[in-house]
């Protein structure tokens, strides 16, 4: 699930990326690509985090504690 959402953030950072290439690139615009890649990075970090404190913690994620 941790690759799929890590997939959509990098799919959707892309595609803003693009969108806002179109017309021209200014300032703005690579203010707006920065935070984009800042919120993409944070959310992997905290699945990154989340999928460390459930090993150390025993669990796998799916119930099974393997």
């Amino acid at each position: 699930m941790d690759a799929a959402k890590r997939a959509a953030r990098k799919v959707e950072t892309d595609v803003k990326r693009t969108v806002r290439a179109v017309d021209g690139t200014d300032l703005k615009d690579h203010l707006a690509n920065a935070g984009d890649e800042v919120r993409e990075d944070l959310g992997n970090l905290g699945d990154d985090a989340r999928r460390a404190a459930r090993r150390a913690h025993g669990r796998n994620g799916n119930g099974t504690g393997d």
